[in-house]
């Protein structure tokens, strides 16, 4: 006999676990859809890993581009002569206006950062000669002050000297030997960085004697009527302020910003025979166009000198950087007013410039003829090389009506 079957329940996991019906295979979905995103973000995550362990490896065998020789050798004659020459370097310059081609060097040594001492010195082939001692210390007050103290002495033994006024022959030329020692102090002050204030003083020395050269000497055909103070020799104690706005990079060379300064000097003559003040104005805007590519420069200049200012000492025109076609002081009187152009283009940023120019002056008697007619005019080409802070050479062509002059100078024309 056969006994009837007895059906069995079976077991599922969700009833063994007490949970609603379907919901095992919902957590199963659940698990396969988290792996397969689990997947493709753990291989990204290597792959990122991988990449940055790479580039860390590349930096460390990173190394800046190596200069090739010329680039090296540039910046080895800028960091020599115009940055901070540290021990003995070559030094470019002029003795005095007129003294022609010089040879120079100097030797500076730093203490500490800011503090040095340095001692130049030049010979001309005129046999003019200098040599200048300064101690100084740069950045105090948190880079906003500088201060100096100098020694120093030059021998110009044939100055130039044509008499007084605008309309002096080129025939009147004469010589006068020109020695002169000083010891001096000064200090300039940057508020703001647009803002210049300056005071110096100093004790000097002069010396006038015959001059030498080819030209007569100056008591051979002035007096001191034509020639005031000739057959003095002066001591001063000389003081002088200036305050400013200067924008420019660098007063030894710019492309851009602006100059406006006033400057009082005050020269007290210790046997007071002859004592005089002098102002002096002064403006300088660069306007820099195609990211500096060209730049047009304009400089002007007035110097007013009280009665009694002596020949040797008087405003002048005429030199490497004022009236340049014209000889070194070409022109003297106790006024001068000098207005200059230039249009600048800089193939070579770094290093070379070329300028066309225009310079026009003239020196008066009286302050109320300091305006702009019967100038004495010129106009020129050159190259100048620099470097960003100063112009160690300039070579420049110039023609004016008295003929034309190669200048070679030693700085900035302005």
């Amino acid at each position: 006999m056969l006994l009837p079957r007895v059906p069995t329940l079976r077991s599922t996991p969700s009833r063994r676990r007490g949970l609603p019906p379907g919901t095992a295979g919902c957590g199963a979905l659940l698990a396969c859809l988290l792996a397969a995103i689990a997947a493709p973000a753990a291989g990204q995550s290597s792959r990122a890993d991988v990449i940055i362990q790479q580039e860390a490896a590349k930096a460390k065998k990173l190394t800046p581009p190596a200069p090739n020789k010329a680039e090296a050798l540039v910046a080895k004659i800028q960091d020599i002569m115009l940055e901070n020459p540290s021990g003995f370097y070559p030094y470019f310059g002029s003795v005095y206006s007129g003294g022609g081609f010089t040879l120079g060097a100097g030797y500076r040594q730093f203490r500490g950062d800011n503090t040095f001492f340095d001692i130049k010195g030049l010979y001309s082939f005129s046999n003019y000669k200098y040599i200048e001692t300064t101690a100084a210390t740069l950045g105090l007050a948190d880079g906003k002050v500088n201060v100096g103290a100098h020694l120093g002495w030059r021998d110009a033994t044939q100055v130039a000297y044509y008499g007084v006024g605008i309309d002096t022959p080129v025939a009147d030329r004469s010589n006068f030997r020109f020695k002169q020692g000083w010891v001096s102090g000064d200090i300039v002050a940057r508020p703001a960085w647009w803002t210049v204030f300056g005071a110096a003083v100093g004790y000097e020395d002069f010396s006038l004697e015959s001059g030498t050269g080819s030209s007569p000497s100056i008591e051979d055909i002035f007096t001191p009527a034509s020639a005031p103070g000739l057959g003095l020799s002066p001591k001063y104690l000389h003081s002088s302020f200036s305050a400013g706005i200067d924008t420019r990079p660098s007063p030894g060379y710019a492309r851009r910003g602006t100059l406006i300064e006033a400057r009082y000097h005050n020269y007290a003559d210790q046997d007071d025979a002859v004592s005089f003040d002098q102002l002096d104005a002064e403006a300088t805007q660069h306007i820099p166009f195609l990211r500096e590519s060209w730049v047009l420069s304009l400089h002007g200049l007035a110097q007013m000198a009280s009665d009694d200012v002596p020949y040797f000492l008087m405003p002048s025109l005429g030199s490497g950087s004022t009236l340049r076609a014209f000889p070194s002081w070409r022109f003297r009187d106790r006024n001068s007013l000098l207005v200059q152009a230039e249009w600048r283009w800089t193939p070579i940023p770094s290093m070379l410039d070329m300028a066309f120019f225009y310079d026009a002056g003239k020196v008066t008697h009286e302050r109320s003829e300091l305006d702009l007619n019967h100038l004495k005019t010129d106009f020129g080409i050159g190259v100048r090389f620099h470097s960003l802070v100063g112009t160690p050479l300039r070579i420049e062509w110039a023609k004016g009506n008295e003929g034309s002059r190669i200048v070679f100078a030693g700085s900035a024309a302005f």
